[in-house]
């Protein structure tokens, strides 16, 4: 239940005003990650392995922080990695597939324009459910779980698979050595369903303003900042420039990235965000146990430990193995952490995705 007391209403007028011109704040509480999955294809390509196309392995390591990442076989598209890793999730929920009854698939390289992929996975899955596509790029996960989480909260839904999966590999110029290097392939899933506070009216310490105890997104935001849209993006292949020989032979169907604007924008992008999410629930940042950027630099990931002021071990990295997987880069490293037994019910959680569009989506989750 929203919290209606005075001082909260104050709290929650001062900080719209200082997030005026940036994104809208809100919570989502009484829902939680019941289990998460992943899948990431068999081919690993190393730095070694580039350097025939004369990219600089040293260089990839020193700007990067990337030692390989993943490559799909021949034929293999992104639901079929989403089916993989929600197969997983879903062994690990203990929940059959035909109980699932919403899928958000979060991608920015589909199977096909049309359907979408997020149908392909719930037939092969075997649910009856809706099913929708969301494309926020690097961003795409958190505007999927934002979505699966008010769905559960709502009642609209029970148990909603959250996917983030891509196949970047075929979106990446071989020539373009600067960038080629950054993306791999990969899928993640996560089984959002209703905590039994759902039901209950969640009560705040009046002093703190905090949910006590109850699991769900203690803050969140999700923005954009168009003008930058062409910063990183395909130029062709869309209904503004439908691709053409000409088209294909300038390279209009590969990714174009201006790395140095990308890299000064996320940085400040992480920095606001993450502070805006602290602020709303009124956490600061040595009540977090976790923070999970997503893995697109590890400049990036190391300038927002020094800005934050969090100790290296309780920022969780995989990006030297995986590479940039985009959408698929949040579910990646949230599965990654939780194999490993390094989140446990009740830690706070930091998540950061952010990438084209310009686009971010930012939370602070109590497990």
């Amino acid at each position: 239940m929203p919290d209606l007391t005075e001082s909260a209403i104050r709290r929650n007028a001062s900080t719209e005003r200082r997030l005026s011109g940036r994104s809208r704040m809100g919570s989502c509480m009484g829902v939680r990650i019941a289990a998460t999955g992943s899948y990431v294809p068999e081919q690993v390509v190393t730095n070694a392995d580039l350097v025939a196309l004369g990219c600089d392995s040293d260089w990839i390591v020193q700007r990067t922080g990337i030692l390989e990442r993943r490559r799909v076989a021949p034929g293999q598209a992104a639901s079929d990695l989403a089916y993989e890793a929600s197969v997983r999730c879903l062994c690990n929920a203990n929940v059959a597939a035909h109980d699932v009854d919403l899928i958000v698939f979060a991608t920015m390289t589909p199977d096909y324009f049309t359907p979408s992929s997020a149908c392909l996975l719930q037939r092969r899955l075997g649910c009856i459910s809706p099913a929708m596509d969301v494309n926020a790029a690097c961003a795409g996960f958190m505007y999927a779980l934002a979505t699966a989480c008010n769905y559960v909260r709502t009642g609209m839904a029970k148990r909603a698979l959250v996917v983030g999966s891509e196949v970047m590999s075929g979106t990446i110029n071989p020539n373009d050595i600067k960038t080629y290097p950054l993306f791999g392939d990969g899928a993640g899933a996560a089984l959002v369903v209703a905590d039994p506070s759902l039901a209950e009216e969640v009560n705040h310490d009046s002093s703190s303003m905090q949910p006590s105890g109850v699991p769900g997104l203690l803050a969140y935001t999700l923005g954009s900042e168009g003008s930058g849209a062409e910063m990183l993006c395909i130029p062709g292949g869309g209904s503004r420039q439908p691709l053409s020989t000409e088209g294909l032979k300038a390279g209009q169907q590969y990714l174009y990235m201006d790395g140095r604007g990308v890299f000064k924008w996320a940085v400040r992008v992480v920095n606001d965000s993450c502070r805006d999410c602290m602020v709303y629930a009124g956490y600061d940042f040595s009540q977090v146990n976790l923070i999970l950027l997503h893995q697109a630099n590890i400049r990036i990931i190391d300038s927002a430990v020094r800005d934050f002021g969090i100790a290296q071990d309780r920022v969780f990295v995989n990006l030297d193995r995986y590479g940039n997987t985009s959408a698929a880069s949040i579910p990646l490293a949230l599965d990654d952490a939780n194999t490993q037994g390094l989140i446990q019910r009740g830690d706070h959680i930091l998540l950061c995705g952010f990438g084209a569009g310009l686009a971010w989506g930012t939370a602070l989750m109590r497990w």
